[in-house]
């Protein structure tokens, strides 16, 4: 069974669904051919939400969903040459952000985060538990200092990074000093990978972060620092690194490492 779509030369979705409504004026037994069709879209859907929901790319998509909407409303408004802008990036720019630029693929990620401020440069106060949490860490990261022994804190901010959570050991657990202690042990079984840290809570430990490689990093920085700066790279999260080597304590943040003793 075919459908006769009447002949135009436009395929936008608002032409398809007219011209789907026109068959079925004219021919009402195309109606299971379009329950077909509109089934699979849905199954389509449904299937792509399970693959990216409680990723990073969930994200991404909302940032893009952001920019469909700016579009809409700038061709509403008649504001042509920010219509035209977010059109020709939207035809020629999301590949490329996807693929090969993670700073402008990051920036898509924040317009999809719960919150716009960071987008702009805005940071908001810190609140008191907060500061208390990093305040814990602090107690933790520089007694491993002394220790010289190494260790990776991951900080999520606005951009959720549970594909990274994922590959570590859940774990769920209230922040203190004495547990990121114990964990970064050597020799202890979740002492090798990143602790992840997310709403205020130690959500997983051993956790593999995605390693950096700029060739304008310094040779002399080992895989931890590399892993930090690779995941400031992915996310706006805040990376801190504790060196067995010299027992410095370094943190990575917007693509940097800022080491301070």
């Amino acid at each position: 069974m075919n459908i006769n779509l009447p002949s135009g030369t436009s395929n936008n979705l608002i032409d398809i669904i007219t011209r789907y409504a026109q068959a079925l004026y004219e021919s009402p037994s195309n109606l299971i051919l379009l329950v077909v069709d509109v089934g699979l879209v849905v199954l389509l859907f449904i299937k792509l939400f399970k693959i990216v929901k409680d990723s990073r790319a969930w994200q991404l998509l909302k940032g893009i969903c952001f920019i469909i909407i700016a579009m809409a409303l700038s061709s509403i408004l008649h504001l042509d040459i920010f219509n035209y802008i977010l059109t020709s990036f939207m035809t020629y720019g999301v590949v490329l952000v996807v693929l090969f630029q993670p700073e402008l693929r990051r920036s898509l990620e924040e317009l999809g985060s719960n919150k716009l401020t960071r987008f702009f440069g805005i940071d908001k106060d810190i609140e008191a538990k907060t500061k208390e949490d990093i305040y814990k860490i602090a107690i933790a990261s520089f007694e491993l200092a002394a220790s010289k022994t190494g260790a990776l804190i991951v900080l999520e901010r606005d951009i959720e990074i549970k594909d990274i959570i994922s590959t570590g050991v859940s774990m769920d657990a209230e922040i203190s000093p004495q547990l990121l202690v114990n964990i970064f042990e050597p020799k202890t079984p979740l002492h090798d990978g990143a602790v992840v840290i997310s709403g205020g809570r130690i959500k997983a430990a051993a956790c593999m972060l995605p390693l950096a490689g700029d060739k304008d990093i310094a040779r002399e920085l080992g895989t931890r620092h590399r892993a930090a700066i690779g995941m400031s790279k992915e996310s706006d999260a805040i990376v801190v690194v504790v060196s067995e080597e010299t027992g410095k304590v370094s943190i990575a943040k917007d693509r940097n490492s800022d080491c301070r003793c």
